[in-house]
C-alpha cells in the first residue's frame, strides 16, 4: 500500500469511528503496550505506515512516517555518524517511532542531551475528528506559538494519530567510556550530586547493586581528563551495560513484582522514597519495587515534587497507573482532549479512567 494510501486509510478510519463514537487503540508494533492503563477499541494498525521520508546529515534533522521502526533509524543515522540523542527505549525490536514518541520515553542520555520532546521540530497527525493536520517543520529554529507537536509527546496518542515525525538528530561522540566504582546507596547519590555540578562531559550516571556508573561522552582528551578527575575502574562493557539499562534487560528488572516508575528532583533523598531501588538519570529516576499503596507512593512521591507511575503493573492492577493531576492541571488536560478529540475515542482511559 502506498503512503498516499497508508494516510487515506488512517483519516477514513478515524472519521469513521468518529462518526459511530467507536474507541480505537493505536498501535505500532504492540512493544509498550503495558504501559499505562488498558485500552478496549478496535485495533488502528501503524506498523505498516513506515519509512524515512527525509534526512538531511548537514542539517541534522530526519523525518520519518510513525510506523517507522526505532532500529532502522538508528541505523541509518549511524551510517551518518549520527544518532537520536534521547537514546530512545525500545522494549522490543520492532519498537515503531509513533510510539517512542507518544510515550515519551527517554533512555540513560537524558539528563545531560535532553529528553525527546526537545528532539521534536514538527508532526502530522490525524485528529479525533479525522482530520490531517500540521504542525511545526522540518527545521531546528521553526517554533513560533504554540509547540503543538511537541504536545503529541508523551501523549499516549489521547489528541491524535501519529503519521510523521521531524526530529533534529545529533552527531556522535567522538569518545565515549563507562567507568564503575563501589559505593552504597547514599554516598552514590551524594557523587551523583557532586558531578553534576561539574563541568564534565557526563551522558549517564546509575546506581544500583552497590554499583556507581558513570558514562563520559565527548572528545578523547575531555574524556581522558575527566576519568582522571573522578577515578574509578573501567568497565568493558560500558556499551552493553547502558543498553541493558535502557531496555530494562538488567537482573533488576526481571523480578515478577509491579515496577514503580519516579521522576524527582535529583537532589530527593533515596531513603525517602523506599522500597528496592535503581537510580537513573543522575538522581533524577528511580525505578522502585515496594510493597507500598499505590495511594503512598503516589503521595511521597507528589510530596517530593515529582511524579509516579506504575510502569509495568500485575494483569489485576485495579486503577490509574499515573500520579493523579491536580485540579488545574486536570482542567487544561480535559479542554485539550476536548480540542483535539472531541467524541474521546483516540486511545480513551489510558491514562485516566475517566478521561
Amino acid at each position: 500500500m502506498s503512503d498516499g494510501d497508508q494516510s487515506e486509510r488512517i483519516v477514513q478510519t478515524v472519521q469513521s469511528a468518529y462518526r459511530n463514537s467507536q474507541p480505537l487503540c493505536i498501535r505500532g508494533c504492540g512493544s509498550k503496550s503495558f504501559y499505562g492503563n488498558p485500552v478496549v477499541g478496535a485495533i488502528l494498525d501503524m506498523s505498516g505506515h513506515c519509512g524515512v521520508l527525509s534526512y538531511e546529515p548537514s542539517e541534522l534533522v530526519l523525518t520519518a512516517r510513525a510506523g517507522s521502526r526505532i532500529s532502522d533509524i538508528t541505523r541509518v543515522l549511524a551510517e551518518c555518524g549520527q544518532m537520536l540523542a534521547f537514546e530512545p527505549p525500545m522494549f522490543g525490536e520492532n519498537a515503531t517511532l509513533g510510539g517512542t514518541v507518544a510515550c515519551g520515553f527517554s533512555g540513560p542520555r537524558r539528563p545531560y542531551a535532553g529528553a525527546v520532546r526537545d528532539f521534536v521540530l514538527g508532526v502530522k497527525c490525524v485528529n479525533g475528528k479525522g482530520e490531517l493536520l500540521s504542525f511545526g517543520g522540518q527545521v531546528i529554529k521553526n517554533v513560533a506559538g504554540y509547540d503543538i507537536s511537541r504536545l503529541m509527546t508523551g501523549a499516549l496518542g489521547t489528541l491524535g494519530v501519529l503519521c510523521e515525525i521531524s526530529l533534529k538528530v545529533l552527531p556522535k561522540s567522538e569518545a565515549e567510556i563507562t567507568v564503575v566504582q563501589e559505593l552504597n546507596e547514599c554516598a552514590a547519590h551524594k557523587k551523583m550530586i557532586q558531578l553534576s555540578g561539574m563541568p564534565l562531559p557526563l551522558s549517564a550516571m546509575s546506581f544500583s547493586s552497590g554499583r556507581f556508573r558513570i558514562r563520559l561522552s565527548g572528545t578523547e582528551n575531555a574524556v581522558r581528563a575527566a576519568k582522571s578527575e573522578i577515578g574509578g575502574e573501567l568497565q568493558d562493557d560500558g556499551k552493553e551495560y547502558w543498553r541493558l539499562l535502557r531496555e530494562h534487560q538488567l537482573d533488576f528488572f526481571s523480578r515478577n513484582q509491579p515496577l514503580w516508575r519516579q521522576s524527582v528532583p535529583p537532589t530527593t533523598q533515596v531513603e525517602n522514597l523506599g522500597g528496592d531501588c535503581l537510580i537513573d538519570w543522575g538522581g533524577a529516576l528511580r525505578w522502585i519495587y515496594t510493597d507500598d499503596s499505590e495511594l503512598s507512593m503516589f503521595e511521597k512521591t507528589k510530596q517530593s515534587s515529582g511524579h509516579a507511575t506504575m510502569f509495568r503493573a500485575s494483569d489485576a492492577w485495579p486503577n490509574d497507573r499515573f500520579s493523579r493531576l491536580d485540579d488545574a492541571a486536570m482542567k487544561i488536560h480535559k479542554g485539550l482532549k476536548s480540542a483535539f478529540d472531541p467524541a474521546g475515542i483516540l486511545n480513551p482511559g489510558i491514562m485516566y479512567s475517566d478521561l
